[in-house]
């Protein structure tokens, strides 16, 4: 789940010469990269990323099927890089901005899987949802000390400069993730300790990102039938 979890692509500058390039038959100027073609490498880079970020909870939904907890490894050491890769757009511009916390997390997850192919070991493998989960708890957390606050960072994006209100109430968000975090990777540890590898699979690649979407359909329903109308009246009051 961190997961998180990915750039708008930029005009690509060229530099400025006295000659112009010239093709080989006519003379004439070298034509320019074809705009369609960046529009269409984008969208193939944007479904790759829709495509990877679905793919994690497919790989631990399936992991049971497979015997062998080395190939469940590879595949999550791969989605890893493939996710950071592929990321396109406005908040993956802004999450491609690693903190050393960030990159503290990516090791650890990287060095997870790793250790997953090398060891073969089923153990680490039940346990590798439960360090997706502290590792989102230790980016949110840190964003707490610092500041801004992840939910902050992402309210920026369409409001650069959010009223205090805002930044109260995104910190706020950030905390009941902080919570939800905590909560899901300690329960997660029991599922890889207790439950059996179907049951395991069946909460930590699908459960839990119904939880996830239950939290995000209260924060947006809460955001929007109460904390807006309540801003709005005290601001006419």
């Amino acid at each position: 789940m961190l997961s998180a979890s990915s750039c708008e692509p930029q005009p690509v500058e060229t530099a400025t010469h006295d000659t112009e390039p010239r093709d080989d038959q006519g003379g004439r100027p070298a034509a320019a990269a074809s705009p369609a073609g960046g529009r269409l490498a984008g969208k193939l880079r944007g479904t790759l990323s829709v495509a990877t970020k679905l793919a994690y909870p497919l790989v631990i939904l399936c992991a049971w099927h497979w015997d062998t907890p080395r190939y469940i490894g590879c595949m999550l050491f791969v989605l890893l890089w493939l996710q950071r890769w592929t990321g396109t757009g406005a908040i993956a511009a802004s999450l491609r901005r690693l903190t050393p916390v960030d990159w503290c997390v990516a090791a650890v997850l990287n060095c997870a899987s790793v250790a997953i192919v090398l060891t073969n070991s089923e153990l680490l493998l039940r346990l590798y949802p439960s360090l997706v989960n502290l590792g989102l708890l230790v980016v949110f957390g840190a964003t707490l000390v610092s500041g801004p606050s992840m939910v902050e960072k992402f309210a920026r994006l369409h409001n650069p400069n959010p009223s205090l209100q805002v930044v109260r109430y995104t910190r706020r968000v950030t905390q009941i993730w902080c919570v939800f975090f905590t909560l899901n990777s300690v329960f997660s540890v029991y599922t890889a300790l207790c439950w059996r590898r179907e049951t395991w699979s069946l909460y930590n690649g699908a459960l839990a990102y119904v939880l996830i979407g239950v939290l995000l359909v209260g924060e947006i329903a809460w955001r929007r039938l109460i904390m807006l109308p309540r801003a709005a009246r005290s601001e006419a009051s």
